[in-house]
């Protein structure tokens, strides 16, 4: 397992298909997963640091998890098959539950948990990105300062 920072979202144009970008810490492969359009608001506003004025669904479970007394001590991204993502979230207590990426990225970064990608899914689906190309990586961190969850169009109460 390789832990992975998020980078952000983004609209992946012509499709208009939401991203979220995570990249290797100490490596130089970047991981593309696309996600939905309210899991995209959901990583944008945690990422901003905004509060909604209700809870959406991610702020609920973890409200849900303080509750009961559960710690999220990480995230797994353990599998690609047929282009689908598989995620895991891990408990404190031990307990392991599936999960989509998306959900799990927005819920880790609620609660500051790591996530973490397997060597195969980065083997798979990474994207090595060279020194000199890192220009590009900082317009999109440029361009992912410049956009607000509003733009990914979910309207989520």
């Amino acid at each position: 397992m390789n832990e992975l920072d998020v980078v952000g979202v983004r609209v992946e144009m012509p499709s208009n298909q939401p991203i979220v970008l995570l990249r290797e810490v100490g490596g130089d492969r970047y991981l593309p997963i696309w996600i939905g359009p309210g899991e995209a608001t959901a990583i944008a506003f945690a990422q901003q640091g905004m509060a909604p004025a209700r809870p959406l669904t991610h702020d609920l479970f973890k409200d849900v998890l303080e509750a009961v007394g559960q710690e999220l001590t990480e995230v797994r991204i353990t599998d690609l098959r047929e282009g689908v993502f598989y995620a895991e979230l891990v408990f404190a207590s031990g307990v392991e539950v599936s999960a989509r990426p998306s959900d799990a990225i927005a819920l880790a970064l609620r609660t500051g948990t790591p996530i973490f990608g397997s060597d195969t899914v980065l083997d798979d689906a990474g994207i090595a990105i060279p020194d000199e190309q890192e220009d590009e990586v900082e317009k999109f961190r440029e361009f992912l300062d410049q956009i607000s969850p509003e733009d990914f169009g979910s309207s989520n109460q």
